[in-house]
């Protein structure tokens, strides 16, 4: 359970479907009570007679539903004593009703991908599922019980206050979260835009149980909530099983409470500095700026892409370009109230971190001196209309981001705010960066007295209803064809052949919606001899490729991906090469040509190699304290079966630290010339495309580039090693770490593989539902996170069996003595009790509908024949996998646990601050 601010950066302007309504014509039958009302671009709004607001969007492209119930309430309408009650009562509300019981259980079986968010302005509660009648009109009725009638109990809140506050205390070990944190706390004096939305650890120990239960029945009623339905529906369908389960819960007769606290102007200067234990250095300015629906807030939008946009942004150009930085950025809020833009740079540990902050206070605040100029602009609305609309092709994706408008005042605001953005001028963003972008308006935070206080008054937005009654939206995205995920049809539709000598291709040519289309394409080369003291020149030039062309800088070649409408990555690792790609048909053929131009003729800009070693180096030293980094190097180290020079061992942080530091561009240009090669690969496109246009162009880009160094795998083994208990220290820092393996083993084509996939589903699948889920968080209250995983081996020879079976969790140090022992108890009790009959019933229906779920996804399909491609298998593979799972026994399962899974081999790494000294972190010495 998550609970981010999902600040929407309404920088995303374009087009959306227009599908026809739920009920094209007026004169067509709604139920009883039930009124309609706009319909805009696809998406059609119905109120029940009780106040609740539902938006259907049906779209049969994806055979995939998702409903997202929105409430209006977030961390902003908490008062004084009650911060972090809204999160507290979304993790309450998945503890049950009286005829509910077990919600993420029931979830989990169901197959349902489900979360629910906490926000500034809203709290909302999501799944999304295969399309089936009989899930939806499960997640219908039970959304509508736990509106009004989830226990909200005592003994539910004691249990879940330790895994909250082990929520708190994981954000607290993230130095950028802190260090936003108290900007905010500091540019917001009075609006409790400036709270965290996790609440102040005193507010979240103490809050009295019937102040929450009054918080849950003022805020979640029907009138106070919005239910989003949102892709393979009916909507006819739909709206009759939302009125039969929403229908009979009254409208309350209380009236919601009026928030009238307004910021006032910031008349000077803030700073505030935050010291802790880290080696990541932060400067970060804030400017308040007026809410959604002002009309500043489109140029503010667009002046935050240009400031903030990598690589062609004035930050990144200003500060990275000029080492002053390893990163920078900008984002500009678009909420209800008036919020924050916010600029953002990284200083290398050994850079200077004045003269970073100089710099980015010049590019911020004295824009006059070189204003924005018109191809900014145009670049980057083009950016944010680009990410629209690919955007927009994702109808359940669309589902769920409608919470981020409609808590901003109304779900239209989606349509006007992209259409405001395409109006900006170069005139409207100069205007709007003298306006709001000044010292005195700043959070960085510093108090100069001044006889003339520059103020910046943040004007009031218009009312929402100016901007949107009578809006009537655009044209629709064409839609896609009906398509069944199931292998059978996959393996039918798909066409595999073989380029040259090596280079194998699969098309599934289908109509997406929009016209889209996924590229994934893996290029293979090297052996092990080849690789041998050449791994940082590897790892680097895979990294550099998207950095610059012979023909094209980085800034062109992110600036041609824009103008194609195309999300591209192009990279390379120890053992290939890969192509991503997200396009259209129209610009299939453009995009191809630019990722193989890019892949072939790196320029290896030593500009661009020094940018992305100090970037390197600074995310590694960040992580020299950090205690899950310390926990994992640590148990990643005692693992390694590899003897020193191999290219597959394990490195420490310092040796990792001295190679990179010691490489030579001419080693990673060396490493390109000699190795790199396509002809040897699987390349697999899904989506709308001209098959036989597509085949020509592949043989034409790719078949003809061999390897000077063929491509042999490395082969891969189980290795068995010895228990061991670490614990490493790591000061002042309130989130501690558990990592637990031990080796299998295991191949995934061997006949207990799914019975371990299921085995591990049960015991520690879930942190919400699953045996050490249900222990450690549900019932114990000790940690916000809690999982295991069962690692399968694959090869081309069928041989490589290095698998593992390891359990990840966070608890507060104090309290991770008592989970390791839990953890190793269920452990014990699963070895020796199995499972149930119910348990495998639900954990073999959830992964079956996860596997399908996943099918759905176009992006999943390419990487699945990829996959496929390589290892000689078709989706039949698929198919009897899926049979198995099927086909899975109790005692299957069983004797594959006590088989594998072995207590007492079990090693567990351990890192957080348990000594609690004031003085741990003068004196504790970095780990290695």
């Amino acid at each position: 359970m998550k609970s981010p601010r999902f600040i929407v950066a309404l920088g995303l302007a374009v087009t959306l479907a227009l599908g026809q309504p739920a009920w094209a014509d007026a004169s067509a039958t709604l139920p009883r009570g039930v009124t309609a009302g706009p319909s805009i671009e696809g998406i059609s709004e119905y109120t029940l007679p009780n106040g609740l607001r539902v938006l259907l969007f049906p779209d049969a492209t994806k055979p995939t539903v998702t409903v997202n119930l929105v409430y209006g309430v977030g961390s902003v309408h908490e008062n004084y004593g009650e911060t972090g009650m809204a999160h507290l009562l979304e993790h309450l509300l998945f503890k049950g009703t009286p005829t509910q019981s077990d919600i993420s259980g029931e979830m989990k079986k169901r197959g349902i991908d489900f979360n629910a968010t906490t926000g500034l302005d809203r709290t909302n509660y999501f799944a999304s599922f295969p399309a089936n009648a009989d899930t939806l009109e499960w997640v219908l009725k039970m959304e509508a019980d736990r509106m009004v009638n989830s226990n909200v109990a005592r003994k539910d809140l004691d249990s879940e206050m330790t895994v909250v506050r082990n929520e708190l205390e994981a954000g607290e070990n993230n130095p950028a979260g802190v260090l936003f944190q108290r900007i905010r706390s500091t540019a917001f004096l009075w609006h409790n835009y400036g709270n965290t939305t996790i609440g102040a650890r005193s507010d979240v120990e103490g809050v009295p149980i019937d102040k929450l239960q009054a918080f849950y029945r003022q805020w979640y009623q029907p009138d106070n909530a919005t239910l989003v339905v949102a892709g393979r529906i009916d909507g006819a369908d739909v709206l009759a099983r939302v009125a039969r389960h929403f229908g009979p819960l009254k409208k309350p007769a209380r009236v919601l409470p009026r928030f009238y606290t307004t910021e006032p102007a910031q008349d000077g200067e803030r700073e505030v500095t935050v010291r802790r234990v880290g080696n990541l250095r932060l400067v970060a300015a804030a400017y308040h700026t007026p809410a959604l629906t002002h009309p500043d807030n489109a140029p503010l939008s667009v002046l935050a892409n240009v400031l903030g946009h990598t690589p062609g942004g004035r930050l990144h150009k200003t500060l990275v370009e000029a080492k002053l930085a390893a990163a920078a950025g900008a984002n500009g809020e678009s909420m209800r109230d008036p919020g924050l833009l916010t600029a953002i740079a990284v200083v290398p540990n050994d850079g200077d971190a004045a003269k970073a902050e100089a710099e980015l206070l010049t590019q911020v605040e004295q824009l006059a001196t070189r204003p924005i100029t018109q191809q900014e602009v145009d670049e980057a609305k083009q950016r944010i209309g680009n990410a629209y609309e690919l955007y927009f092709t994702d109808v359940n994706a669309v589902g769920m981001g409608l919470a981020e408008f409609q808590s901003a005042g109304d779900w239209r605001l989606l349509f006007t705010s992209r259409d405001a953005v395409e109006k900006v001028t170069v005139a409207d963003v100069n205007r709007v960066a003298a306006a709001y972008l000044k010292s005195s308006n700043r959070t960085l935070g510093r108090f100069v007295p001044t006889p003339a206080p520059d103020r910046v008054e943040i004007p009031a937005a218009p009312p929402v209803a100016t901007l949107v009654d009578g809006y009537t939206g655009r044209a629709a995205v064409s839609a896609g064809e009906v398509f069944d995920p199931s292998p059978a049809n996959i393996d039918a539709r798909t066409q595999t052949f073989t380029l040259g000598d090596g280079l194998k291709v699969s098309l599934l040519p289908k109509k997406t919606r929009g016209g889209t289309v996924i590229v994934d394409a893996n290029f293979r080369f090297a052996d092990e001899a080849t690789l041998k003291g050449r791994e940082g020149a590897a790892g680097i030039a895979g990294a550099m490729l998207m950095r610059g062309s012979r023909t094209m800088t980085r800034e062109q070649i992110d600036q041609r991906l824009e103008q194609l409408k195309t999300q591209g990555s192009v990279g390379g690792g120890l053992q290939g090469a890969t192509i991503g790609l997200q396009t259209r048909r129209e610009h299939l053929a453009d995009a191809l040509a630019l990722a193989a131009d890019v892949l072939r003729n790196p320029a290896f800009p030593e500009s661009e190699f020094e940018q992305l070693r100090t970037q390197a180096i600074t995310g590694m030293e960040a992580s020299r304290f950090e205690p899950g980094a310390i926990a994992g190097r640590a148990l990643a180290q005692y693992f390694d079966p590899w003897p020193a020079g191999h290219p597959l061992r394990n490195r420490t942080l310092d040796e990792s630290l001295a190679e990179l530091k010691a490489l030579k561009l001419e080693d990673v240009r060396a490493f390109h010339r000699d190795v790199y090669g396509t002809a040897h690969g699987e390349i697999a496109i899904v989506g709308d495309f001209d098959a036989a246009a597509v085949r020509a162009q592949l043989e034409q880009l790719f078949a003809g580039w061999k390897s000077g160094k063929p491509f042999a795998s490395i082969p891969t083994q189980y290795t068995d090693v010895a228990a061991k208990q670490a614990r490493f220290e790591t000061p002042d820092k309130p989130n501690a770490v558990l990592l637990a393996r031990h080796n299998l083993p295991l191949k995934v084509t061997d006949a207990d593989y799914p019975a371990l996939v299921v085995a591990n589903r049960i015991f520690g699948g879930g942190a919400l539902k699953s045996r050490l889920g249900d222990r450690i968080r549900q019932q114990e209250g000790l940690s916000y996170g809690v999982s295991s995983g069962v690692r399968a081996d694959d090869s081309l020879t069928g041989k490589d069996n290095a698998g593992s079976f390891s359990i990840q969790a966070i608890a507060a140090p104090e309290n991770m003595a008592k989970v390791e022992a839990l953890v190793r108890e269920e452990l014990a009790r699963l070895v020796k009790d199995g499972i149930t009959a119910e348990e495998l019933k639900d954990a073999v229906a959830g992964t079956l509908t996860e596997r399908q779920q996943a099918r759905a996804e176009d992006g999943t399909v390419a990487g699945m024949l990829a996959d496929q491609l390589f290892y000689g298998r078709t989706m039949q593979f698929t198919a009897e996998l899926d049979a198995k799972y099927a086909a899975l026994t109790v005692d299957q399962v069983n004797a594959a646990i006590r088989t594998y899974f072995k207590p007492d081999a079990l090693s567990v790494f351990l890192a957080g601050d348990f000594a609690g000294k004031a003085g741990a972190a003068a004196t504790a010495a970095p780990t290695k």
